[in-house]
Protein backbone atom coordinates (compact mmCIF):
# COMPACT_ATOMS: atom_id res chain seq x y z
CA UNK A 1 0.00 0.00 0.00
CA UNK A 2 1.22 3.49 -0.88
CA UNK A 3 -0.07 6.62 0.72
CA UNK A 4 0.05 9.43 3.22
CA UNK A 5 0.05 8.00 6.72
CA UNK A 6 0.63 10.55 9.43
CA UNK A 7 0.42 7.84 12.07
CA UNK A 8 3.89 6.83 10.82
CA UNK A 9 5.26 10.25 11.73
CA UNK A 10 5.18 11.83 8.26
CA UNK A 11 3.66 14.98 9.73
CA UNK A 12 4.27 14.31 13.39
CA UNK A 13 2.83 17.06 15.56
CA UNK A 14 0.63 18.49 12.80
CA UNK A 15 -3.17 18.58 12.77
CA UNK A 16 -3.07 15.87 10.07
CA UNK A 17 -1.96 13.36 12.66
CA UNK A 18 -3.94 10.14 12.36
CA UNK A 19 -4.93 10.44 8.70
CA UNK A 20 -4.18 7.68 6.24
CA UNK A 21 -4.87 8.43 2.59
CA UNK A 22 -4.08 6.35 -0.48
CA UNK A 23 -1.97 8.15 -3.06
CA UNK A 24 -2.04 5.81 -6.05
CA UNK A 25 -4.24 6.31 -9.08
CA UNK A 26 -7.78 4.92 -8.79
CA UNK A 27 -8.72 2.95 -11.90
CA UNK A 28 -11.61 0.51 -12.41
CA UNK A 29 -12.51 0.35 -8.75
CA UNK A 30 -9.08 -0.06 -7.17
CA UNK A 31 -5.95 1.85 -6.30
CA UNK A 32 -3.03 1.10 -8.59
CA UNK A 33 0.50 2.44 -8.99
CA UNK A 34 1.40 4.32 -12.14
CA UNK A 35 2.29 1.87 -14.89
CA UNK A 36 5.94 2.95 -14.83
CA UNK A 37 6.04 3.18 -11.04
CA UNK A 38 6.85 6.88 -10.96
CA UNK A 39 5.63 9.24 -8.25
CA UNK A 40 5.82 12.97 -7.60
CA UNK A 41 6.16 14.90 -4.35
CA UNK A 42 3.07 16.62 -2.99
CA UNK A 43 4.45 19.71 -1.23
CA UNK A 44 2.41 21.69 1.29
CA UNK A 45 2.65 25.46 0.80
CA UNK A 46 2.06 25.85 4.52
CA UNK A 47 5.68 25.05 5.31
CA UNK A 48 7.27 23.66 2.14
CA UNK A 49 7.34 20.08 3.38
CA UNK A 50 6.64 17.01 1.28
CA UNK A 51 3.47 15.44 2.67
CA UNK A 52 3.19 12.48 0.31
CA UNK A 53 4.53 10.78 -2.80
CA UNK A 54 1.69 10.50 -5.30
CA UNK A 55 1.35 8.28 -8.38
CA UNK A 56 2.58 10.16 -11.47
CA UNK A 57 0.11 9.18 -14.15
CA UNK A 58 1.02 9.23 -17.82
CA UNK A 59 -0.55 8.33 -21.17
CA UNK A 60 -0.73 4.61 -20.44
CA UNK A 61 -2.52 5.26 -17.13
CA UNK A 62 -4.97 7.61 -18.82
CA UNK A 63 -5.62 4.94 -21.45
CA UNK A 64 -6.33 2.37 -18.74
CA UNK A 65 -8.68 4.77 -16.96
CA UNK A 66 -10.53 5.75 -20.13
CA UNK A 67 -10.85 2.07 -21.07
CA UNK A 68 -12.37 1.31 -17.67
CA UNK A 69 -14.73 4.27 -17.98
CA UNK A 70 -15.82 3.21 -21.46
CA UNK A 71 -16.46 -0.39 -20.40
CA UNK A 72 -18.51 0.78 -17.43
CA UNK A 73 -20.51 3.11 -19.66
CA UNK A 74 -21.16 0.49 -22.32
CA UNK A 75 -22.18 -2.11 -19.75
CA UNK A 76 -24.80 0.36 -18.52
CA UNK A 77 -24.62 -0.48 -14.81
CA UNK A 78 -24.62 3.26 -14.13
CA UNK A 79 -25.61 4.89 -17.42
CA UNK A 80 -28.79 2.82 -17.71
CA UNK A 81 -29.53 2.61 -13.99
CA UNK A 82 -32.88 3.80 -12.74
CA UNK A 83 -32.59 7.50 -11.84
CA UNK A 84 -33.70 6.65 -8.32
CA UNK A 85 -30.73 4.29 -7.99
CA UNK A 86 -28.26 6.97 -9.08
CA UNK A 87 -29.96 9.31 -6.64
CA UNK A 88 -29.47 6.87 -3.76
CA UNK A 89 -25.77 6.38 -4.51
CA UNK A 90 -25.00 10.08 -4.80
CA UNK A 91 -26.96 10.89 -1.65
CA UNK A 92 -24.94 8.22 0.14
CA UNK A 93 -21.75 9.84 -1.18
CA UNK A 94 -22.90 13.19 0.23
CA UNK A 95 -23.57 11.50 3.58
CA UNK A 96 -20.08 10.01 3.61
CA UNK A 97 -18.56 13.38 2.73
CA UNK A 98 -20.37 14.91 5.70
CA UNK A 99 -19.18 12.08 7.95
CA UNK A 100 -15.58 12.61 6.80
CA UNK A 101 -15.80 16.41 6.64
CA UNK A 102 -12.93 17.04 9.06
CA UNK A 103 -10.65 14.69 7.16
CA UNK A 104 -11.46 16.29 3.80
CA UNK A 105 -10.97 19.78 5.23
CA UNK A 106 -7.55 18.96 6.62
CA UNK A 107 -6.45 17.39 3.33
CA UNK A 108 -7.62 20.50 1.49
CA UNK A 109 -5.83 22.82 3.87
CA UNK A 110 -2.50 20.99 3.78
CA UNK A 111 -2.53 20.73 -0.01
CA UNK A 112 -3.31 24.34 -0.93
CA UNK A 113 -2.76 26.43 2.22
CA UNK A 114 -6.44 27.29 2.58
CA UNK A 115 -7.34 28.37 6.15
CA UNK A 116 -8.70 25.36 7.99
CA UNK A 117 -11.79 27.23 9.18
CA UNK A 118 -12.71 28.08 5.58
CA UNK A 119 -12.00 24.52 4.48
CA UNK A 120 -14.39 23.26 7.16
CA UNK A 121 -17.19 25.78 6.77
CA UNK A 122 -17.01 26.63 3.06
CA UNK A 123 -15.17 24.07 0.94
CA UNK A 124 -16.43 20.79 2.35
CA UNK A 125 -19.91 22.16 3.05
CA UNK A 126 -20.35 23.50 -0.48
CA UNK A 127 -18.88 20.40 -2.12
CA UNK A 128 -21.28 18.20 -0.15
CA UNK A 129 -24.19 20.50 -0.98
CA UNK A 130 -23.30 20.22 -4.69
CA UNK A 131 -23.43 16.42 -4.70
CA UNK A 132 -26.73 16.53 -2.80
CA UNK A 133 -28.19 19.06 -5.25
CA UNK A 134 -27.54 16.90 -8.30
CA UNK A 135 -28.58 13.72 -6.52
CA UNK A 136 -31.94 15.32 -5.76
CA UNK A 137 -32.26 16.59 -9.35
CA UNK A 138 -31.81 13.23 -11.08
CA UNK A 139 -35.33 11.88 -10.77
CA UNK A 140 -37.01 15.23 -11.37
CA UNK A 141 -35.95 15.78 -14.97
CA UNK A 142 -38.64 15.39 -17.60
CA UNK A 143 -38.43 14.94 -21.33
CA UNK A 144 -40.56 16.71 -23.93
CA UNK A 145 -43.18 15.88 -26.51
CA UNK A 146 -42.63 17.95 -29.63
CA UNK A 147 -45.61 19.51 -31.44
CA UNK A 148 -46.32 17.33 -34.49
CA UNK A 149 -49.27 16.20 -36.56
CA UNK A 150 -51.77 13.71 -35.16
CA UNK A 151 -50.12 10.81 -36.98
CA UNK A 152 -46.74 11.27 -35.27
CA UNK A 153 -45.33 11.30 -31.76
CA UNK A 154 -41.91 12.94 -31.30
CA UNK A 155 -40.23 12.38 -27.93
CA UNK A 156 -37.24 14.48 -26.84
CA UNK A 157 -35.18 13.09 -23.99
CA UNK A 158 -31.75 13.44 -22.37
CA UNK A 159 -29.00 10.82 -22.58
CA UNK A 160 -25.54 10.82 -21.02
CA UNK A 161 -22.66 11.88 -23.26
CA UNK A 162 -20.40 8.93 -22.43
CA UNK A 163 -16.90 9.34 -21.01
CA UNK A 164 -16.11 12.74 -19.52
CA UNK A 165 -12.58 13.91 -18.83
CA UNK A 166 -12.59 16.38 -15.92
CA UNK A 167 -9.48 18.48 -15.32
CA UNK A 168 -9.70 20.64 -12.19
CA UNK A 169 -7.54 23.39 -10.65
CA UNK A 170 -5.74 23.65 -7.34
CA UNK A 171 -7.41 26.71 -5.83
CA UNK A 172 -10.68 25.01 -4.75
CA UNK A 173 -9.98 21.35 -5.52
CA UNK A 174 -12.90 19.77 -3.71
CA UNK A 175 -15.55 22.31 -4.71
CA UNK A 176 -14.65 22.45 -8.41
CA UNK A 177 -14.27 18.67 -8.58
CA UNK A 178 -17.82 18.28 -7.27
CA UNK A 179 -19.07 20.94 -9.70
CA UNK A 180 -17.90 18.58 -12.47
CA UNK A 181 -18.74 15.23 -10.89
CA UNK A 182 -22.20 16.14 -9.61
CA UNK A 183 -23.93 16.78 -12.95
CA UNK A 184 -21.74 14.36 -14.92
CA UNK A 185 -22.51 11.41 -12.66
CA UNK A 186 -26.13 12.42 -12.18
CA UNK A 187 -26.68 12.14 -15.94
CA UNK A 188 -25.12 8.66 -16.03
CA UNK A 189 -21.71 9.45 -17.51
CA UNK A 190 -18.44 7.80 -16.63
CA UNK A 191 -15.61 10.14 -15.58
CA UNK A 192 -11.83 10.25 -15.65
CA UNK A 193 -10.68 12.95 -13.24
CA UNK A 194 -7.23 14.52 -13.36
CA UNK A 195 -6.69 16.67 -10.26
CA UNK A 196 -4.08 19.41 -10.28
CA UNK A 197 -0.65 18.10 -9.32
CA UNK A 198 -0.56 20.62 -6.46
CA UNK A 199 -3.73 19.26 -4.84
CA UNK A 200 -4.45 15.56 -5.45
CA UNK A 201 -5.28 14.38 -1.92
CA UNK A 202 -8.94 15.33 -1.51
CA UNK A 203 -9.82 13.86 -4.93
CA UNK A 204 -8.20 10.54 -4.03
CA UNK A 205 -10.13 10.41 -0.78
CA UNK A 206 -13.34 11.46 -2.51
CA UNK A 207 -13.18 8.64 -5.07
CA UNK A 208 -12.68 6.16 -2.24
CA UNK A 209 -15.83 7.48 -0.59
CA UNK A 210 -17.70 7.27 -3.92
CA UNK A 211 -16.78 3.62 -4.24
CA UNK A 212 -17.93 2.99 -0.68
CA UNK A 213 -21.20 4.74 -1.51
CA UNK A 214 -21.89 2.16 -4.24
CA UNK A 215 -20.64 3.80 -7.43
CA UNK A 216 -19.88 0.91 -9.81
CA UNK A 217 -16.28 0.12 -10.71
CA UNK A 218 -14.97 2.13 -13.64
CA UNK A 219 -17.57 4.88 -13.42
CA UNK A 220 -15.20 7.27 -11.62
CA UNK A 221 -11.44 7.06 -12.11
CA UNK A 222 -8.76 9.42 -10.77
CA UNK A 223 -5.34 9.78 -12.38
CA UNK A 224 -2.99 12.25 -10.66
CA UNK A 225 -0.15 13.72 -12.67
CA UNK A 226 1.15 16.66 -14.63
CA UNK A 227 -0.57 18.46 -17.47
CA UNK A 228 1.74 17.48 -20.30
CA UNK A 229 1.95 13.86 -19.09
CA UNK A 230 -1.65 13.12 -18.06
CA UNK A 231 -3.79 16.12 -19.00
CA UNK A 232 -2.80 16.18 -22.66
CA UNK A 233 -3.36 12.42 -23.21
CA UNK A 234 -6.80 12.81 -21.63
CA UNK A 235 -7.60 15.77 -23.89
CA UNK A 236 -6.44 13.89 -26.98
CA UNK A 237 -7.92 10.49 -26.16
CA UNK A 238 -10.26 9.38 -28.97
CA UNK A 239 -12.59 7.58 -26.56
CA UNK A 240 -13.25 10.64 -24.39
CA UNK A 241 -16.50 12.32 -25.39
CA UNK A 242 -16.13 15.58 -23.47
CA UNK A 243 -13.55 17.60 -21.55
CA UNK A 244 -14.63 19.79 -18.64
CA UNK A 245 -11.75 22.08 -17.69
CA UNK A 246 -11.25 24.85 -15.15
CA UNK A 247 -7.93 26.68 -15.24
CA UNK A 248 -5.88 29.16 -17.22
CA UNK A 249 -6.64 30.61 -20.64
CA UNK A 250 -3.42 29.17 -22.06
CA UNK A 251 -4.24 25.61 -21.01
CA UNK A 252 -7.88 26.00 -22.04
CA UNK A 253 -6.71 26.82 -25.56
CA UNK A 254 -4.59 23.68 -25.52
CA UNK A 255 -7.65 21.56 -24.72
CA UNK A 256 -9.50 23.12 -27.64
CA UNK A 257 -6.59 22.16 -29.85
CA UNK A 258 -6.41 18.64 -28.45
CA UNK A 259 -10.12 18.21 -29.17
CA UNK A 260 -9.80 19.51 -32.72
CA UNK A 261 -6.80 17.32 -33.47
CA UNK A 262 -8.41 14.17 -32.05
CA UNK A 263 -12.10 13.33 -32.22
CA UNK A 264 -13.73 16.77 -32.06
CA UNK A 265 -14.94 16.13 -28.51
CA UNK A 266 -16.90 18.81 -26.71
CA UNK A 267 -14.94 21.13 -24.42
CA UNK A 268 -16.37 23.22 -21.58
CA UNK A 269 -14.01 25.88 -20.25
CA UNK A 270 -13.95 28.12 -17.18
CA UNK A 271 -10.79 30.16 -17.57
CA UNK A 272 -10.57 32.73 -14.83
CA UNK A 273 -11.06 36.45 -14.83
CA UNK A 274 -10.09 39.98 -13.93
CA UNK A 275 -13.36 40.91 -12.28
CA UNK A 276 -14.14 44.60 -11.70
CA UNK A 277 -15.87 46.12 -8.68
CA UNK A 278 -17.48 49.40 -9.79
CA UNK A 279 -18.17 51.87 -6.99
CA UNK A 280 -20.22 54.91 -8.01
CA UNK A 281 -20.30 58.21 -6.14
CA UNK A 282 -23.82 57.61 -4.78
CA UNK A 283 -23.00 54.35 -3.01
CA UNK A 284 -25.04 54.11 0.20
CA UNK A 285 -22.61 52.37 2.55
CA UNK A 286 -18.95 52.86 1.76
CA UNK A 287 -17.84 50.71 4.68
CA UNK A 288 -19.97 47.77 3.50
CA UNK A 289 -18.46 48.19 0.04
CA UNK A 290 -14.93 48.28 1.49
CA UNK A 291 -15.54 45.08 3.48
CA UNK A 292 -16.96 43.23 0.48
CA UNK A 293 -14.22 44.47 -1.85
CA UNK A 294 -11.57 43.44 0.65
CA UNK A 295 -12.97 39.96 1.11
CA UNK A 296 -13.54 39.73 -2.64
CA UNK A 297 -9.83 39.97 -3.38
CA UNK A 298 -8.11 38.73 -0.22
CA UNK A 299 -10.21 35.60 0.43
CA UNK A 300 -8.16 32.46 -0.29
CA UNK A 301 -5.18 34.81 -0.79
CA UNK A 302 -6.75 36.07 -4.01
CA UNK A 303 -6.55 32.64 -5.60
CA UNK A 304 -10.12 32.72 -6.85
CA UNK A 305 -11.07 32.76 -10.52
CA UNK A 306 -13.71 35.45 -10.06
CA UNK A 307 -11.81 37.43 -7.41
CA UNK A 308 -12.66 41.12 -7.51
CA UNK A 309 -9.13 42.03 -8.54
CA UNK A 310 -9.97 45.44 -10.06
CA UNK A 311 -11.53 48.37 -8.20
CA UNK A 312 -13.03 51.07 -10.44
CA UNK A 313 -14.13 53.85 -8.14
CA UNK A 314 -15.73 57.24 -8.70
CA UNK A 315 -13.31 60.10 -8.12
CA UNK A 316 -15.62 61.68 -5.50
CA UNK A 317 -15.32 58.72 -3.09
CA UNK A 318 -11.99 57.29 -4.14
CA UNK A 319 -9.79 58.61 -1.30
CA UNK A 320 -12.21 57.61 1.44
CA UNK A 321 -12.74 54.13 0.03
CA UNK A 322 -9.00 53.54 -0.40
CA UNK A 323 -8.44 54.67 3.19
CA UNK A 324 -11.00 52.12 4.38
CA UNK A 325 -9.42 49.38 2.25
CA UNK A 326 -5.99 50.10 3.69
CA UNK A 327 -7.46 49.78 7.16
CA UNK A 328 -9.13 46.49 6.19
CA UNK A 329 -5.91 45.14 4.69
CA UNK A 330 -3.98 46.13 7.79
CA UNK A 331 -6.14 43.83 9.90
CA UNK A 332 -5.63 40.80 7.64
CA UNK A 333 -2.14 39.42 8.09
CA UNK A 334 -1.20 35.98 6.71
CA UNK A 335 -1.24 33.20 9.26
CA UNK A 336 -0.78 29.46 9.71
CA UNK A 337 -3.53 27.75 7.65
CA UNK A 338 -4.01 25.23 10.48
CA UNK A 339 -4.75 27.97 13.02
CA UNK A 340 -8.57 28.29 13.28
CA UNK A 341 -8.19 32.07 13.67
CA UNK A 342 -6.34 32.51 10.37
CA UNK A 343 -8.25 34.38 7.66
CA UNK A 344 -5.46 34.65 5.07
CA UNK A 345 -3.49 31.48 4.38
CA UNK A 346 -0.67 30.77 1.98
CA UNK A 347 -0.32 30.89 -1.77
CA UNK A 348 -0.19 27.48 -3.38
CA UNK A 349 3.60 27.28 -3.89
CA UNK A 350 6.88 29.17 -3.82
CA UNK A 351 6.76 29.26 -7.61
CA UNK A 352 3.36 30.96 -7.56
CA UNK A 353 4.52 33.39 -4.86
CA UNK A 354 7.42 34.42 -7.10
CA UNK A 355 4.97 34.90 -9.98
CA UNK A 356 2.71 37.19 -7.93
CA UNK A 357 5.69 39.17 -6.63
CA UNK A 358 6.85 39.50 -10.23
CA UNK A 359 3.52 41.10 -11.16
CA UNK A 360 3.88 43.59 -8.29
CA UNK A 361 7.48 44.41 -9.22
CA UNK A 362 6.56 44.98 -12.84
CA UNK A 363 3.68 47.24 -11.76
CA UNK A 364 6.18 49.37 -9.82
CA UNK A 365 8.43 49.49 -12.87
CA UNK A 366 5.44 50.57 -14.98
CA UNK A 367 4.81 53.54 -12.72
CA UNK A 368 1.97 52.10 -10.64
CA UNK A 369 1.96 53.02 -6.96
CA UNK A 370 1.89 50.29 -4.31
CA UNK A 371 -0.32 51.81 -1.63
CA UNK A 372 -0.11 48.90 0.81
CA UNK A 373 1.72 45.59 1.15
CA UNK A 374 3.52 43.92 -1.71
CA UNK A 375 6.02 42.03 0.43
CA UNK A 376 6.22 38.32 1.33
CA UNK A 377 5.50 37.20 4.87
CA UNK A 378 6.61 34.24 6.99
CA UNK A 379 4.07 33.22 9.64
CA UNK A 380 5.27 29.63 9.15
CA UNK A 381 8.86 28.97 8.12
CA UNK A 382 9.20 27.57 4.62
CA UNK A 383 5.71 28.59 3.52
CA UNK A 384 4.56 30.73 0.59
CA UNK A 385 2.86 33.79 2.09
CA UNK A 386 1.97 37.25 0.82
CA UNK A 387 -0.02 39.92 2.61
CA UNK A 388 -2.87 42.00 1.16
CA UNK A 389 -1.62 44.38 -1.53
CA UNK A 390 -3.21 47.52 -2.98
CA UNK A 391 -1.87 49.02 -6.21
CA UNK A 392 -2.97 52.29 -7.78
CA UNK A 393 -2.76 51.66 -11.53
CA UNK A 394 -4.61 54.27 -13.52
CA UNK A 395 -3.51 53.24 -17.01
CA UNK A 396 -5.92 50.62 -18.30
CA UNK A 397 -3.24 48.98 -20.43
CA UNK A 398 -0.92 48.10 -17.56
CA UNK A 399 -0.35 44.34 -17.09
CA UNK A 400 -1.38 44.60 -13.43
CA UNK A 401 -4.80 45.75 -14.69
CA UNK A 402 -5.09 43.35 -17.61
CA UNK A 403 -3.51 40.09 -16.42
CA UNK A 404 -4.84 37.60 -13.91
CA UNK A 405 -2.38 37.83 -11.00
CA UNK A 406 -4.17 35.19 -8.89
CA UNK A 407 -2.96 36.62 -5.61
CA UNK A 408 -4.14 39.09 -2.92
CA UNK A 409 -3.47 42.08 -5.17
CA UNK A 410 -6.09 44.76 -5.89
CA UNK A 411 -5.56 47.12 -8.86
CA UNK A 412 -7.29 50.48 -8.32
CA UNK A 413 -8.51 52.79 -11.09
CA UNK A 414 -10.43 56.07 -10.93
CA UNK A 415 -13.59 56.69 -12.97
CA UNK A 416 -15.08 60.06 -13.93
CA UNK A 417 -18.65 58.79 -14.23
CA UNK A 418 -20.71 55.63 -14.77
CA UNK A 419 -20.00 55.46 -18.51
CA UNK A 420 -16.26 55.78 -17.90
CA UNK A 421 -16.46 53.08 -15.23
CA UNK A 422 -18.28 50.78 -17.64
CA UNK A 423 -15.68 51.33 -20.35
CA UNK A 424 -12.85 50.54 -17.93
CA UNK A 425 -14.67 47.45 -16.62
CA UNK A 426 -15.20 45.98 -20.08
CA UNK A 427 -11.68 46.84 -21.29
CA UNK A 428 -10.28 43.38 -20.61
CA UNK A 429 -10.25 40.03 -22.35
CA UNK A 430 -11.99 38.41 -19.38
CA UNK A 431 -15.69 38.31 -18.57
CA UNK A 432 -16.34 36.08 -15.57
CA UNK A 433 -17.86 38.35 -12.94
CA UNK A 434 -18.38 41.97 -11.89
CA UNK A 435 -20.06 44.05 -9.20
CA UNK A 436 -21.75 47.45 -9.05
CA UNK A 437 -22.10 49.53 -5.89
CA UNK A 438 -24.71 52.29 -6.12
CA UNK A 439 -27.90 53.49 -4.45
CA UNK A 440 -29.57 53.96 -7.84
CA UNK A 441 -31.01 50.63 -8.96
CA UNK A 442 -31.79 52.06 -12.39
CA UNK A 443 -28.10 52.80 -12.92
CA UNK A 444 -27.22 49.41 -11.46
CA UNK A 445 -29.58 47.61 -13.82
CA UNK A 446 -28.30 49.45 -16.86
CA UNK A 447 -24.68 48.75 -15.95
CA UNK A 448 -25.43 45.09 -15.21
CA UNK A 449 -27.00 44.68 -18.64
CA UNK A 450 -23.99 46.21 -20.39
CA UNK A 451 -21.25 44.51 -18.38
CA UNK A 452 -19.77 41.59 -20.29
CA UNK A 453 -19.67 39.12 -17.42
CA UNK A 454 -21.34 35.85 -16.56
CA UNK A 455 -22.33 37.07 -13.09
CA UNK A 456 -23.00 40.65 -11.95
CA UNK A 457 -23.59 41.41 -8.28
CA UNK A 458 -25.40 44.57 -7.18
CA UNK A 459 -24.33 46.03 -3.82
CA UNK A 460 -22.71 42.72 -2.88
CA UNK A 461 -19.99 40.37 -4.03
CA UNK A 462 -19.55 36.59 -4.26
CA UNK A 463 -23.03 35.68 -3.08
CA UNK A 464 -24.05 32.41 -4.74
CA UNK A 465 -26.19 29.32 -4.63
CA UNK A 466 -26.26 25.93 -6.30
CA UNK A 467 -29.41 27.21 -8.01
CA UNK A 468 -27.47 29.81 -10.03
CA UNK A 469 -25.18 29.00 -12.99
CA UNK A 470 -21.52 30.00 -12.90
CA UNK A 471 -19.33 30.68 -15.91
CA UNK A 472 -18.01 33.43 -18.12
CA UNK A 473 -17.96 35.34 -21.37
CA UNK A 474 -15.12 36.31 -23.70
CA UNK A 475 -11.86 34.57 -22.76
CA UNK A 476 -13.27 33.51 -19.40
CA UNK A 477 -14.68 30.53 -21.27
CA UNK A 478 -18.01 28.96 -22.09
CA UNK A 479 -20.29 26.44 -20.47
CA UNK A 480 -21.69 26.65 -16.95
CA UNK A 481 -21.06 24.98 -13.63
CA UNK A 482 -23.77 24.79 -10.95
CA UNK A 483 -27.55 24.87 -11.30
CA UNK A 484 -29.75 22.66 -13.48
CA UNK A 485 -28.16 24.31 -16.54
CA UNK A 486 -24.96 22.37 -15.85
CA UNK A 487 -26.82 19.16 -16.71
CA UNK A 488 -27.10 20.42 -20.29
CA UNK A 489 -23.33 20.18 -20.61
CA UNK A 490 -23.26 16.50 -19.64
CA UNK A 491 -26.15 15.24 -21.74
CA UNK A 492 -27.26 14.87 -25.33
CA UNK A 493 -30.79 15.50 -26.53
CA UNK A 494 -32.24 12.61 -28.48
CA UNK A 495 -35.38 12.73 -30.59
CA UNK A 496 -37.38 9.52 -31.00
CA UNK A 497 -39.94 9.92 -33.76
CA UNK A 498 -42.83 7.47 -33.77
CA UNK A 499 -45.10 7.36 -36.80
CA UNK A 500 -48.62 6.43 -35.72
CA UNK A 501 -50.31 6.39 -39.11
Amino acid sequence: MSGLSTTDGLLAGDPLSGLSVRTEAFIDGRFVAAADGRTFSDVSPRDGRVVAEVARGAAVDIDRAVGAARRAFDEGTWALADPAQRRRVLLRLAELMAEHAEELARLESVDVGHPITDARTVDVVNATRCITFYAEAIDKLYGEIAPTGVDDLALVGREPIGVVGAVVPWNYPLIVTCWKLGPALAMGNSVVLKPAEQSPLSALRLVELASEAGLPDGVLNVVPGFGEEAGEPLGRHPDVDKIAFTGSVAVGRLFLRYAGESNGKGVALELGGKSPQIVLADVDDLEAAAQAIGWGIFYNAGQTCHAGSRLIVAREVRDELVERLIAFAGEMSPGDPFDPATQLGSLVSDEHLRSVLGHIGRARDDGALVLFGGEPAAPVAGGAYLGPTLVQAERATLPIVQEEVFGPVLAIQTADDADHALALANATRYGLAAAVWTSDLTSAGRLARRLRAGTVWINSFDRSSMATPFGGMKESGHGRDRSLHALDGYSHLKTTWIHLG
